[in-house]
């Protein structure tokens, strides 16, 4: 599984590097790693740590502001542990069963595709703070009580800083993101983190 995504990705990576060419370098791209946690509560522990692809395409520029839109396929690791079992209700079918498994510390494989949208403002030639957005569908393959295993989206807002060493571009960013499935399945609570990011990015 991971040697043919990374073979997608260099062939992804090739083919947008030829067409950059042709387009003047409107096309970089990069690599994060980011980590975090979830907000304090008594219900559930989720550390995550996760590793990002990025490819950036300069869609517009202004005076003021960059414009950018991102694809982001990411692999995510996490633990999840449920702490308050009485979240499993008595109305739920087996739920002394399945309060035992949920409680059980659990690692949890996420596998995503984001779609970003960027707005940067330039401080100087080398320095620039940006804010993002993104969305994606997202699989899953671990059921726990706050969600279904299988198909799921993750929803990030970001707010970060860039600055420039000759082409290179290093960026670090904090985050807060949101995975549910949208009611697509029958458990849907999700779960809600907070993450930093460091990432390296270079134009084509």
């Amino acid at each position: 599984m991971g040697r043919k995504l990374l073979l997608c990705l260099l062939l992804l990576f090739y083919t947008l590097r030829i067409t950059a060419q042709e387009e003047n370098s409107r096309f970089s791209i990069g690599f994060n790693y980011g980590f975090g946690s979830e907000f304090n509560n008594k219900d559930y522990t989720f550390e995550n740590q996760f590793y990002k692809a990025q490819l950036y395409y300069k869609l517009k520029e202004t005076k003021h502001f960059q414009y950018e839109i991102l694809v982001q396929p990411e692999i995510n690791f996490a633990k999840h542990q449920l702490l308050n079992f009485y979240f499993v209700k008595p109305e739920t079918p087996d739920y002394q069963e399945k309060r035992d498994e949920y409680t059980q510390l659990k690692d949890v494989r996420e596998y995503v595709l984001n779609l970003g949208f960027l707005i940067r403002k330039p401080i100087n030639k080398n320095c620039s703070f940006y804010a993002l957005g993104s969305v994606g569908p997202m699989i899953t393959d671990t059921e726990t009580e706050r969600m279904s295993k299988g198909f799921a989206f993750a929803d990030v807002l970001a707010l970060g800083f860039s600055f420039k060493v000759q082409k290179i571009q290093f960026d670090i960013r904090s985050e807060i993101r949101h995975v549910s499935n949208a009611g697509l399945s029958s458990t849907n609570a999700g779960y809600n983190t907070k993450n930093i990011e460091f990432g390296i990015s270079y134009p084509l």
